[in-house]
Parts: structure tokens; C-alpha cells; sequence
């Protein structure tokens, strides 16, 4: 149990706030301003401090300095750290109602039907607008979600086991179909497709940064909202019946909640994967707290992996640029073997 501070009220109620948790993410923003400074100035035409400060506080040295934060580099840090804290609150959100260490937003279909939708557009109709990209993978998105959803719910109430075994399969079927596209589809076109399918927001500009904006403040009321009946459902369903909460209905709104966070990240981003997964895990291991505080640490953390993984694909390997979704899975993949089998582990003892 970490420390905490015990905060009395007027009247009987005593709040204990967690000081490690609170600490750790105020380190985390720290960590996220500097990363978006650093990633400000690094690049072919790079900056120092004082020149990117001057130019966002509209005193930039040269127009070419203006030009090259304020269009390309601003917007693009901007919408790598909001799409890593929509998907690390996906991931989270997910996480508590399954009570599976393991769940990602692609256990509920969100990043294989964004990709069939996009995949099937570019290959079958390659003279429809890139703009339409986006509204194609929310759409995608939302149909496999859906359509996860209302298996799993049709007999058993949502259960949990009968939720993830759907998942996958259907989620497995649905890749498929995007890879017959990929291999079938003219080569042109299935490279096109290639580039979004890799995860990556370099070609990010501002109408990506409101879209993601505002979806992160259209859904987090709704997120805070959430909180207590996430608790509860973290306990198990027979603790949550007990506290009067109506578990079915809570578990669709959750999903439902999760499946619009990562859709709106992935439709503006692509299926940038691992992060959902990695993400709640990082901000456990590194404070325990209530669900409110370790939702805010996963967002935290999912905008510093995203936004790291993002800067490191562009300037580590100058000029060829790696998309940041390749780099969250190089981090990712090993990350989920441990965690497997360290589920493993445990269920055997």
C-alpha cells in the first residue's frame, strides 16, 4: 500500500490521497513536456531550445522556424500524444471490465475493422479521397465492435470468457480478410495501404489534432463518470451485483466507451498496436492507486510511449522514417510474452 495523505473535510468523510501516484504523474507530465520540446527540435532542420519557445510564443527567428514547428512538428507531437492516451485509456477501460491483464483494443475488433475498411477502400476504389480514410476506419471500427459485441452479448449476458473468445475470432476472421485484400489487390494499391496499416502520424496536421482533441474531451466526462462502476467491476461480478450495480448494462456501456477511445485514435492515427496492452501496466507498476488516479497514469504513459516511439522512429534512423506503430510493437511483442507468461505462472500456482 503506498502512502497517502489523509484530507478531512467539514464533516465525517476523510479522503486518502496517494502521494507516490500523484508524484509519479506529475513526473509523467514533466516527461511528456519535454519529450514535446525535444521533439520539436529535433529533425533535418533542427532547432535549440530558445528557437522553439520564440516560435510558440509567435517571436520565431525565421519564417522557415515558424513554418516547420507551428505546421509539421507541433501538430504531429500533439497528435501522437493524444492518440497514445486514447488508446492507454481503451486499453485501461477494457482491462478493468474483463479483469484480463491481456486485453487490448484489438480484443474487441477496433484495429482489424479499421483496417479491413481502409484496406478494402484503397485496394477496390482507389480514386476515393485519402480525407476519407479516417471516416472509414471509425466506421470500420465501430461495425466489428458492434458486431463482437452483439455475439458475446446474445446468450450469456457479455460474460467475460465468452467476450474474449469472441474477440479473437472474430477479430482473427476479420484479418484475414484484409490480408486476401493485401494479396489479391494491385501491388500500387496494397502498398498505399501498407503505409496506414503500419500505425503512423507523420502526415498529421491540425484538423487530426481537433478530431483526437475533441474526441479525449467529448469522451472523458464520460470516462470519470465510468470510474465507479469500473471499480466495482474490478472486484468481480458477484462484488458488483452485491453493490447494487446492474453488471450487464455497465459492461456493454464500458466496452462501448472503450471501443469510441480507440476508435477515434486509430481512425486519425492507425493501428498503432501495444499500446492499450502496455500502457495500464506501466502506470501500475509504477504507483498502485483507485481507478481515477490509474486511468490518468495510463494516459500519461500511453502519450509518452506513443510520443516517444514516434521521435525515435523519426530521428534514429534519419532520413528514412519508421512509423511509431512499428516501434510500439518491437517494444510490445516481448512485453506480451512476459505478461503471458506471467499470467500463465500465476494461474498455476
Amino acid at each position: 500500500m503506498s502512502a497517502g495523505l489523509l484530507v478531512r473535510l467539514d464533516g465525517p468523510v476523510t479522503y486518502a490521497l496517494p502521494i507516490r501516484a500523484m508524484g509519479v504523474l506529475a513526473a509523467l507530465l514533466g516527461m511528456i513536456c519535454a519529450l514535446l520540446l525535444g521533439s520539436l527540435m529535433a529533425g533535418s532542420y533542427p532547432l535549440d531550445a530558445g528557437e522553439v519557445l520564440a516560435a510558440l510564443a509567435g517571436r520565431a527567428p525565421s519564417e522557415m522556424a515558424r513554418t516547420v514547428v507551428w505546421q509539421f512538428r507541433f501538430p504531429r507531437g500533439l497528435a501522437a500524444l493524444a492518440a497514445g492516451a486514447l488508446l492507454a485509456l481503451s486499453g485501461a477501460t477494457l482491462q478493468n471490465v474483463t479483469r484480463n491483464p491481456l486485453a487490448d483494443p484489438s480484443l474487441v475488433g477496433v484495429s482489424q475493422g479499421a483496417g479491413l475498411a481502409v484496406v478494402a477502400a484503397v485496394v477496390a476504389w482507389p480514386e476515393l479521397p485519402q480525407a476519407m480514410r479516417p471516416v472509414l476506419a471509425f466506421g470500420g471500427a465501430l461495425a466489428v465492435a458492434a458486431l463482437i459485441q452483439g455475439i458475446a452479448m446474445r446468450r450469456s449476458g457479455g460474460a467475460t470468457m465468452r467476450f474474449i473468445l469472441t474477440g479473437i475470432g472474430v477479430a482473427a476472421f476479420i484479418s484475414a480478410l484484409t490480408s486476401a485484400f493485401l494479396t489479391y489487390g494491385q501491388i500500387d494499391r496494397a502498398l498505399s495501404a501498407l503505409g496506414w496499416l503500419a500505425g503512423s502520424v507523420h502526415a498529421a496536421g491540425w484538423s487530426e489534432v481537433a478530431v483526437l482533441g475533441g474526441a479525449f474531451l467529448c469522451l472523458a466526462p464520460a470516462l470519470v463518470a465510468a470510474s465507479r462502476p469500473m471499480a466495482a467491476m474490478r472486484m468481480g461480478p458477484e462484488m458488483a451485483v452485491g453493490l447494487g450495480l446492474r453488471v450487464d448494462r455497465a459492461r456493454m456501456a464500458l466496452v462501448t466507451l472503450s471501443v469510441a477511445l480507440a476508435a477515434a485514435a486509430v481512425a486519425m492515427a492507425g493501428p498503432i498496436g501495444f499500446v492499450g496492452l502496455v500502457a495500464p501496466h506501466l502506470a501500475h507498476r509504477l504507483a498502485r492507486s483507485g481507478v481515477g488516479l490509474h486511468l490518468a497514469l495510463s494516459a500519461a504513459a500511453g502519450a509518452l510511449l506513443v510520443g516517444a516511439a514516434d521521435l525515435a522512429g523519426r530521428v534514429v534512423f534519419a532520413p528514412v522514417q519508421i512509423p511509431a506503430g512499428l516501434v510500439t510493437a518491437l517494444i510490445g511483442v516481448p512485453l506480451f510474452v512476459w505478461l503471458l507468461l506471467r499470467t500463465q505462472t500465476r494461474a498455476s500456482l
